[in-house]
């Protein structure tokens, strides 16, 4: 992979963070505060509470999302980026575009869907 295309996925990959970690932010900084004196009554309360719950978890995914983002970056600079981690092969420029923080080739994560299909 060129310097040019490293560049391209870093300055993507780096975006992805950045808004990532503003969504954080604004759920810190909005989304945490239940008034209680706001909510006129206890099905209000229940409502509210359940929302900000499924906040939390959508948050806790995207964790795990910045997670595998600052994992691509590190790899950027390490040389390692675009090698998929199970066969040792090149990650196309194609699936990479599409899933820049994708550590496996197409051809190895459908292996892996198709072992955890099995499972379940």
């Amino acid at each position: 992979m060129n310097k040019q295309q490293l560049k391209k996925f870093k300055t993507l990959l780096t975006e992805k963070r950045d808004e990532i970690v503003k969504k954080a932010k604004q759920t810190l900084e909005e989304d945490m505060a239940l008034d209680a004196n706001d909510l006129p009554d206890e099905m209000d309360l229940a409502s509210s509470e359940y929302l900000q719950s499924f906040t939390f978890r959508l948050r806790g995914r995207e964790k795990v999302f910045l997670d595998k983002i600052e994992k691509a970056l590190r790899k950027i600079e390490d040389g390692s980026f675009g090698t998929c981690e199970e066969c040792g092969e090149e990650i196309s420029t194609k699936r990479l575009e599409a899933r820049p923080e994708t550590t496996l080739c197409i051809r190895c994560k459908e292996d892996q869907e198709r072992m955890e299909k099995d499972y379940t």
